[in-house]
């Protein structure tokens, strides 16, 4: 896997886990009791967006790793996901 692969491999992992990281700990206003003028009461109350970037960067990190490792190191490729899924015959 060249640097270009891992990176775009990267990119979209980020935005994956990014979507499974942002419920975390979300509060809304309703909840917190401070509705603001003009917003949703189901509006987030301080989401904490820069830790959420932060956990996102390192799980994609990590998934990532494990990607490159399983395809340049243990030679994965389309072959061996058909063995992952599929029943031996």
């Amino acid at each position: 896997m060249n640097f270009a692969s891992v990176i775009a491999v990267y990119f979209v992992v980020w935005w994956i886990v990014l979507f499974a990281v942002l419920p975390w700990g979300m509060r809304t206003q309703e909840e917190e009791g401070e509705v603001i003028l003009g917003t949703v009461p189901s509006a987030p109350h301080n989401p904490k967006l820069v830790q959420k970037a932060i956990a996102t960067s390192i799980v994609a990190a990590i998934v990532t790793f494990g990607i490159w490792y399983g395809v340049d190191q243990l030679g994965w490729g389309v072959e061996e996901l058909g063995e992952l899924f599929l029943p031996k015959q």
